[in-house]
């Protein structure tokens, strides 16, 4: 147990070009590392030609920095962030198709409805029930949908974003700050990080 006790889950999020092979040479990093990565999300960030990774990896506080310093490493990579440093909210989106006749479809939609949950297909034989939250939220609901038999899950992976209008890259990660509208690869700080606001959960 005490071989474990440094091991957690670090959210990393990767800003790159967005052009061919640009996902692939990072993936080929992982591998060749041997990193655990237990997600990963990728698509258009609010800057065009920019495409934001975000990473779950699984390890101590010495792997995580290798993880950032080879991200670093690319030439496709323009800003490396590790987000269990910030006031960050956490999201995942979940499908799961799963078995329904007249006997449980009402007790099925009563659950997802508690959830927050949204009924997006409906077959004779099955629903297919769309949640968001965080993992989880997620996976108790997949727990309660599993006795009524789970027949297919599609996840996103983890995503992240941090509270507030602006974001601040911590001093140890070497990289500006910038705000809501995203940053050319040589933008600088010009001001200091605004208060985080407080949020429920949702």
């Amino acid at each position: 147990m005490t071989q474990d006790a440094g091991i957690k889950q670090h959210t990393v999020v990767a800003l790159g070009d967005d052009r061919p092979g640009g996902l692939n040479r990072v993936v080929s990093m992982v591998r060749r590392r041997a990193f655990n990565i237990s997600s990963l999300a990728v698509g258009h960030s609010e800057t065009p030609g920019l495409s934001r990774m975000t990473f779950v990896v699984e390890g101590d506080d010495t792997l995580l920095t290798q993880v950032m310093n080879q991200l670093r490493k690319l030439v496709d990579v323009v800003r490396v962030s590790d987000l269990n440093r910030e006031n960050t909210v956490f999201r995942e989106l979940c499908m799961l198709r799963v078995k329904a006749d007249a006997e449980t479809r009402n007790e099925i939609m009563q659950i997802a409805n508690i959830f927050r949950a949204n009924i997006v297909d409906v077959a004779h034989d099955s629903l297919v029930v769309e949640i968001t939250g965080d993992e989880d939220k997620v996976e108790s609901l997949e727990l309660l949908m599993r006795k009524f038999g789970v027949l297919e899950i599609m996840r996103s992976g983890r995503l992240a974003m941090v509270r507030g209008t602006h974001y601040t890259e911590s001093p140890a990660d070497a990289a500006p700050t910038w705000g809501l509208n995203g940053g050319a690869r040589d933008q600088t700080a010009t001001e200091p990080s605004q208060p985080a606001a407080v949020l429920p959960p949702g």
